[in-house]
């Protein structure tokens, strides 16, 4: 939960060393394979690697939300890659708005979440509050899980965005910002306005859909090779029919 107290105490993390495995873990992830907190790290370390998508663009009925993730931040981006890629946030809600503070979202009261996240599993990511990332407004972050969690452990499967326009600087070295809005920030206020009940969610469900918007330089480059493939296939038939 996030709060706007701003005399939270600093966690403390116990440094853990990543263990190591298989890349083709990360190939061959069937709908069998299940995150747990013993493989999430080991596993997003991997993923990393091989899935360098870093733009994000967020669907909703007011409009579109485009969202640049931050490299520095690895296991937050690419777990937000990898639900997206899953579909996991599509059909989720942001589920809890605080006027002028932040909109959250990746949650729903649908059974059909709890069953995806029981399909991709239960598991949450350390903090990675050191790569000079602060909260300023437009900002993406994570919030901790709800569990009695004194290391400020994340929920994986939500996120929410600084609505603030003076920034929420207490929530510096509790929260991991991973990403920033590039586009949309209208978007954010508008549903930084709307109508919620007591526990802050929304009278009418803000439903979203997330899907990533740009190619890394690496898979855009195998594109134009191969388009450059086609070409030269093309011109060489057509030579040959003169």
């Amino acid at each position: 939960m996030i709060t706007s107290c701003q005399n939270k105490p600093k966690p403390i993390i116990e440094q853990k060393s990543v263990k190591k495995i298989e890349k083709n873990a990360v190939k061959s992830v069937a709908n069998e394979f299940i995150l747990n907190d013993e493989n999430a790290i080991p596993f997003f370390f991997e993923y990393d690697k091989q899935n360098k998508e870093n733009k994000v663009r967020i669907e909703t009925r007011f409009g579109n939300i485009d969202i640049q993730l931050f490299n520095e931040t690895p296991y937050h981006r690419s777990n937000f890659i990898y639900l997206t890629k899953k579909k996991y946030f599509d059909g989720t809600s942001f589920h809890r708005v605080v006027k002028d503070f932040i909109i959250q979202g990746g949650n729903s009261d649908s059974y059909e979440i709890s069953k995806r996240r029981r399909k991709i599993g239960r598991y949450l990511l350390p903090p990675d509050t050191k790569k000079g990332f602060k909260h300023h407004r437009g900002v993406i972050s994570i919030p901790s899980s709800d569990i009695d969690n004194p290391y400020k452990l994340a929920s994986p499967y939500e996120f929410f965005i600084v609505v603030d326009k003076n920034g929420a600087y207490h929530l510096d070295k509790n929260y991991t910002p991973f990403g920033k809005v590039i586009k949309g920030m209208d978007v954010v206020d508008i549903i930084s306005n709307i109508e919620t009940d007591k526990r802050e969610w929304p009278i009418d469900n803000v439903k979203i859909k997330v899907k990533i918007i740009e190619l890394p330089f690496r898979r855009l480059m195998g594109s134009i090779s191969k388009l450059k493939q086609i070409i030269s296939k093309y011109l060489k038939n057509e030579k040959a029919k003169d």
